[in-house]
């Protein structure tokens, strides 16, 4: 079993190289407080806020998923170089346009890094009216 990586906040990190690191392997959900009941909902995932994320052959981030509580509800992989190749950094980023069905979605995502494993996300909390 992999061992799974929480964002922690990095205000609360004295060292900027841990900072780095932390946020730029840590997935952000970016989405409306609130969604309506058999609707398209868009959801973004961010891979990092401040700090870029390595786009190398053998560093890279290869997948993001998103979930709903345990449901898989979407998933979007990129091969190396989708960010500028060697020695290019940015933040990887994918917009999930999912259909609520239930009165709440508890959404969190996952991300795989492939030099420092996978990623998960604070969870979401979104009503469904």
């Amino acid at each position: 079993m992999p061992v799974v990586n929480r964002y922690i906040d990095i205000d609360q990190v004295e060292k900027e190289a841990k900072k780095d690191y932390i946020d730029r392997h840590s997935p952000f959900i970016h989405c409306a407080a609130s969604a309506s009941k058999g609707e398209v909902f868009s959801v973004t995932v961010r891979m990092g806020n401040e700090y870029a994320h390595p786009d190398d052959h053998d560093h890279y981030i290869r997948s993001v998923q998103l979930y709903n509580g345990q449901t898989l509800l979407a998933e979007a992989s990129f091969p190396p170089g989708t960010l500028g190749g060697e020695g290019a950094k940015g933040n990887a980023e994918v917009t999930f346009n999912v259909v609520p069905s239930g009165s709440r979605l508890k959404l969190s995502a996952m991300a795989y890094c492939t030099k420092h494993g996978l990623w998960e996300s604070n969870p979401v909390e979104v009503a469904v009216a």
